[in-house]
């Protein structure tokens, strides 16, 4: 979309939504609640891994699964759950997925054994592959013109707040429990949230009406077939630092493989019914790079985290609530600029998330050069301004990006669009932080114990990652440049 463009059939900014649902922004509330219970998730955990290792004497492979196995069935039910939205109504599809990710939570929380903690993470991260895809296709349905993009830039602060904040949450929660227990608050706290979140999920959002609801059919191929792709993909990635040889990586050329047959499945079974997943969807030039340029970013964006982490609490033994506390300003600039940014993204389109692009990746070599400065104990205080220009680029970035990417898909293919979009926002943040994390922990190994060295040199590939992204952001944006003039 070009800047100041804006698309055929919305209101203009600042109208209001002529019949619109007056209960739309209630209904947006208990969305992004759930939505930010489970991306905190993705993060949260890292900073109790030790707690649990102390607390269930749990081997590093189940503490690896913890981790990894929450990603892997979460990226594996995106597209079929949003789908499944589509076809049968968001709400109630919502409503399970809450439903099942509290108990799960219940389950993680009461567990004596890390094996049945491990099964209750992989049942986790299902719920939060359910829940999400409802929550972008929600706002699809509830909301046009300018409040179409303030409500996901207000999903763009959740999704950002969320990963950066987590390990803060995470150290918290601990430091109140303490070290053998501390992590089972870590999953009670979704309990009550999750709880309240179903109650007012039945009392503000609307219900999908028999008639509104799309008859199509299931494509139980297409459904495998993405399935068995997706963790052929991943696996090689999540499993990275438990599968060290080299055999791992013919997974990923069988998962290319399948994936390549999923693609021709689609088409040949669109030609006769309704596919899983309507590949028009990538002949829209905004869905198509936006769905690139975030797989991108979030190999980069979720990566970031990880290896702060890992710096703050191995490197120089910082507790888990002052590692938590080193990523705040991220947080901060953030949300400050994720509202903002999705009010005001129709009027310059791609050109502000390339703008995000190139303030995330100043940040981040800010933060570069504060660590090689100051490498110390007093890295935090450094480091905290240039994250919180990065953050403030961030924010720039994930909810315009997410407005322009969807901002054309029709209403009734909404929840598999955001599936898809959300797949490749795992697939990415997967493959950054296998690639990310393996030049971390080999610089570590290779310069015996220089963790401000390899944080650094981990940083630099994370600013690449960044960089490609902006790559996209601005062929798209030349794209729109020449669409222009030949029309």
């Amino acid at each position: 979309m070009s800047p100041g463009a804006r698309p055929e059939g919305t209101s203009p900014p600042g109208q209001r939504q002529e019949g619109a649902d007056p209960r739309r922004w209630k209904a947006l509330t208990v969305c992004l609640v759930a939505g930010f219970m489970t991306l905190l998730d993705v993060s949260i955990v890292n900073v109790a891994l030790p707690s649990i290792s102390t607390g269930l004497h749990a081997p590093q492979s189940d503490l690896e699964w913890v981790v990894s196995g929450y990603a892997l069935t979460f990226g594996l039910v995106l597209v079929p759950a949003g789908r499944f939205g589509d076809m049968r109504g968001r709400r109630n599809v919502f409503v399970f997925g809450v439903a099942l990710f509290t108990l799960a939570s219940a389950a993680a929380g009461i567990t004596q054994s890390s094996t049945w903690l491990v099964i209750a993470r992989l049942v986790q991260g299902m719920a939060g592959g359910v829940i999400n895809p409802q929550v972008s296709g929600l706002i699809q349905q509830l909301f046009r013109g300018s409040e179409r993009g303030r409500a996901f830039g207000l999903l763009g602060a959740t999704i950002g707040v969320s990963t950066a904040i987590g390990p803060l949450l995470g150290g918290l929660l601990i430091h109140l429990g303490g070290e053998q227990n501390g992590w089972r608050l870590v999953f009670y706290v979704n309990v009550p949230i999750g709880i309240l979140a179903i109650l007012l999920a039945y009392h503000y959002i609307p219900a999908t009406s028999r008639k509104g609801r799309r008859r199509q059919s299931v494509d139980p191929v297409g459904v495998l077939l993405l399935a068995v792709g997706v963790v052929l993909v991943l696996l090689p990635f999540v499993e990275g630092q438990r599968w060290q040889g080299q055999g791992r990586w013919l997974l990923l050329v069988a998962g290319a493989v399948v994936i390549a047959g999923f693609l021709g499945w689609e088409r040949w079974y669109g030609r006769r019914s309704d596919p899983i997943v309507n590949l028009s969807l990538f002949g829209r030039r905004s869905y198509a790079f936006g769905a690139l340029l975030m797989a991108l970013y979030f190999a980069g964006f979720t990566s970031i985290f990880f290896i702060l982490t890992l710096y703050l609490q191995e490197g120089l033994g910082y507790s888990p609530l002052q590692a938590g506390l080193a990523s705040t300003s991220f947080a901060a600039g953030s949300a400050a600029t994720s509202v903002l940014g999705g009010r005001t993204v129709i009027r310059f389109g791609r050109l502000m998330v390339a703008a995000g692009l190139v303030v995330v990746a100043v940040g981040l070599a800010a933060t570069e050069l504060a660590v090689q400065l100051v490498p110390g104990r007093y890295v935090a205080w450094a480091i905290a301004l240039p994250l919180l220009f990065a953050g403030l680029g961030s924010g720039l970035v994930i909810s315009p990006n997410q407005t322009l990417t969807l901002w054309e898909v029709p209403v009734a293919e909404a929840g598999t669009a955001g599936g898809v979009l959300q797949t490749g926002q795992r697939i990415g943040a997967a493959m950054g932080i296998a690639v990310i994390g393996s030049v971390f922990f080999t610089e570590v190994a290779s310069s015996h114990g220089d963790y401000a060295l390899a944080f650094r040199y981990a940083l630099l590939v994370t600013i690449g990652s960044v960089l490609a992204a902006l790559a996209v952001a601005l062929a798209d944006v030349a794209a729109a440049r020449r669409a222009a003039a030949r029309a």
